[in-house]
C-alpha cells in the first residue's frame, strides 16, 4: 500500500473557505484561531479545557452503558474508563446511515449522531465484484421530519440485506450487515453496532447523542441558549457580516428570527424562532420564554440543537480537545466559533478529516497502461472517454485511408492515360483491377471501422470502471461508495492499513493504491 498527498485545490467544487483554512491563510484566523495540524497546538489547548468532575462521572455512566448495549470491546470499555479518569476526547460526528454510510464514515470511525434528512442516508451504493456500483435503499419511514437514528426497520430489511450480499459476495462485511441490520433496529442502532465490530480493536468510544440522559446534563446549556436568544442571534448575524466582509460563503442562512434550537413535537423537529420580545413559535405554536425554560427543565429531551448548536452541545457534555470534520463541517465551525466565544468563552479546534481515494490493483493497472492520471479522471467522464481515445486509436488511421484511396485514382487513371495511347485493349483490364484495389482497399477500411468499433466498446468500458471506482457521478469515491463495499474486498484489516497511512503533515486528500 502506497499513499500520496492529492492538493484539494485541484478537486472540483472545494470551497475557498475550506481550502484557505487548509492553508490557514491570514483572512481565515479570526474564523479558526488554530491550525489544520494538529501538532503545531495539540499540548497548549489541552490545558484550556475545563470539564466538570461530576459532569465526567454522569456522561462516562452514559457511555459504558450506551457501548455495553452495542456490543463493546473489552478496549473500548477500557478507554471508558481512561474518560472517567480524566482523559480529554478527540471528537467527531456521522449521521447514522444504511449499512455504515459511503466510505468516509470509516475514516471518521466514530459516533453515530441523529439526523433529520431520511432521504440522503436510507440508501448506500454499492460496489460490485464487477466494479458495477448499484443503490440499495430501505423504505422503513417514521413521521416527517423525525430524527433519522429513532427510524426503526421493518421486516424489508432482511430483503436489503439480501441484496447487499449478492452485491458484496459472501464475506466478512456480508456477515456483519446481517447480524446488525435487522427488524426491529433502528437506524441508529445497526449503524452503532456495526461500527462497534468494524472498530472493536481500536477502542474508539461510541455516543448516540439521542439519549434523553444526555438531555438531562445539557438541560442549562438549553436553558442559557433560550435566555440569551436575541442576544445570540444578532452574534451570528455579525458573524455572517464577518464572512461576507473576508469574501467567503455563508453555510447556514440566518434571519432575524433565527435560534439554534428545535422544538420536538409529535415527534417531529420543529424549527424554534424569535417572534418578539421573551416570545418564541414553533412552527404554529406560539410560546413565551418562560413556558420554554419550564419545558427545559420539567423534560429538555424536547429541544435538539441544530447543526450550529451541535458542537456546543457535543462539547458540552464532553472534554473535547479538539473536532474532526470533513469539509462542509469546516465550513460550519466559520459561524460555530461565534457561539462558542459567547456561551463557552472557548472555540473547539476543528481538524480536517482523514480523506482518501483508494485505488485497487484493475483501476491502477489501466491508468498505469493508459499513462493516466488521478487528475483526468476529475475533469469527468465524457473528457476521460476523449483521453483514453487518444491513447488507443490511431487518429491518422482515416487520414491515411482517405489519401490511399485518392493515391489508387490517381494512379490509376495515369496509367489508363498511358494505355490508351498504347493499346487501347488493355484498358478495360487497367478499369477491372482498379476496381478490384479499391475494393481490397474499402474492404480493409470496413475491418478496421469495426476494430475501432470494438476499441470505442473498449474505451466505454475501461472510462466507465475508472469512474465507477474511483471518482463515481463527478464526485469523490469516499461520498460514493459505501465503506462496506471496501469492507467486503479486503476485510476489516484494511481498516489498520489504513490507519497507518494516515499522515499528520498531509491535510489534502490521499490517493492510496492497495
Amino acid at each position: 500500500m502506497n499513499s500520496h498527498c492529492f492538493p484539494f485545490r485541484q478537486i472540483p467544487h472545494s470551497t475557498r473557505l475550506f481550502l484557505d483554512y487548509l492553508d490557514h491563510v491570514p483572512t481565515v484566523q479570526l474564523f479558526y484561531p488554530r491550525s489544520a495540524k494538529f501538532l503545531e497546538w495539540a499540548s497548549d489547548e489541552a490545558s484550556r479545557v475545563s470539564y466538570p468532575p461530576e459532569r465526567r462521572k454522569q456522561v462516562a455512566e452514559i457511555l459504558r452503558r450506551q457501548n455495553q448495549d452495542f456490543g463493546a470491546s473489552a478496549r473500548t470499555l477500557e478507554n471508558i474508563s481512561a474518560f472517567a479518569n480524566g482523559a480529554l476526547a478527540l471528537v467527531t460526528g456521522q449521521q447514522v446511515g444504511l449499512f455504515g454510510g459511503p466510505a468516509f464514515s470509516l475514516y471518521k470511525a466514530l459516533s453515530a449522531v441523529e439526523d433529520h434528512d431520511l432521504e440522503e442516508v436510507n440508501n448506500a451504493r454499492l460496489l460490485s465484484a464487477e466494479i458495477q456500483l448499484e443503490r440499495v435503499s430501505t423504505s422503513s419511514r417514521s413521521v416527517e421530519d423525525a430524527p433519522v437514528a429513532s427510524v426503526l426497520f421493518n421486516d424489508e430489511i432482511s430483503q436489503v440485506v439480501e441484496r447487499a450480499q449478492e452485491l458484496l459476495g459472501e464475506s466478512e462485511a456480508a456477515e456483519l450487515l446481517r447480524e446488525c441490520y435487522r427488524p426491529g433496529e433502528s437506524f441508529g442502532s445497526a449503524f452503532a453496532k456495526l461500527f462497534a465490530r468494524l472498530f472493536a480493536d481500536f477502542g474508539v468510544i461510541l455516543l448516540d447523542g439521542s439519549d434523553p440522559a444526555l438531555d438531562q446534563i445539557a438541560a442549562p446549556l438549553y436553558r442559557e441558549v433560550i435566555e440569551r436568544a436575541p442576544e445570540l442571534n444578532c452574534v451570528l448575524l455579525d458573524r455572517d457580516q464577518q464572512l461576507q466582509s473576508g469574501g467567503y460563503h455563508q453555510q447556514v442562512r440566518i434571519t432575524d428570527s433565527s435560534t439554534p434550537l428545535f422544538l420536538m413535537q409529535d415527534g417531529s423537529r420543529v424549527p424554534l424562532h424569535l417572534s418578539g420580545a421573551g416570545k418564541f413559535t414553533a412552527g404554529k405554536r406560539e410560546l413565551l420564554s418562560k413556558e420554554l425554560l419550564d419545558i427545559a427543565g420539567s423534560s429538555p429531551q424536547s429541544f435538539s440543537p441544530n447543526v450550529l448548536l451541535r458542537p456546543l452541545a457535543q462539547d458540552y457534555l464532553l472534554p473535547t480537545l479538539a473536532y474532526v470534520g470533513g469539509s462542509a463541517e469546516v465550513a460550519y465551525f466559520a459561524q460555530v466559533g461565534a457561539l462558542y466565544e459567547a456561551i463557552l468563552s472557548r472555540v473547539t479546534p476543528i481538524l480536517p478529516r482523514f480523506s482518501a481515494t483508494l485505488i485497487e490493483a484493475k483501476p491502477q493497472a489501466i491508468l498505469e497502461h493508459y499513462k493516466l492520471s488521478f487528475s483526468d479522471l476529475l475533469r469527468g467522464p465524457e473528457a476521460l472517454r476523449e483521453t483514453l481515445g487518444s491513447r488507443l486509436l490511431d487518429q491518422n488511421l482515416q487520414n491515411s485511408f482517405e489519401h490511399a484511396t485518392i493515391a489508387v485514382e490517381r494512379s490509376m487513371q495515369t496509367i489508363q492515360d498511358a494505355l490508351v495511347r498504347l493499346d487501347k485493349t488493355l484498358v478495360e483490364s487497367a478499369v477491372n483491377a482498379k476496381s478490384k484495389m479499391m475494393h481490397q482497399l474499402e474492404s480493409l477500411r470496413s475491418r478496421a471501422a469495426r476494430a475501432e468499433l470494438r476499441q470505442s466498446e473498449v474505451i466505454e468500458r475501461k472510462a466507465r470502471l475508472l469512474s465507477n471506482a474511483l471518482y463515481p457521478d463527478k464526485t469523490l469515491q469516499e461520498r460514493e461508495v459505501a465503506g462496506m463495499s471496501l469492507i467486503a474486498r479486503h476485510g476489516k484489516q484494511l481498516l489498520n492499513a489504513l490507519l497507518a497511512q494516515v499522515h499528520p503533515d498531509c491535510v489534502d486528500h490521499q490517493l492510496i493504491t492497495l
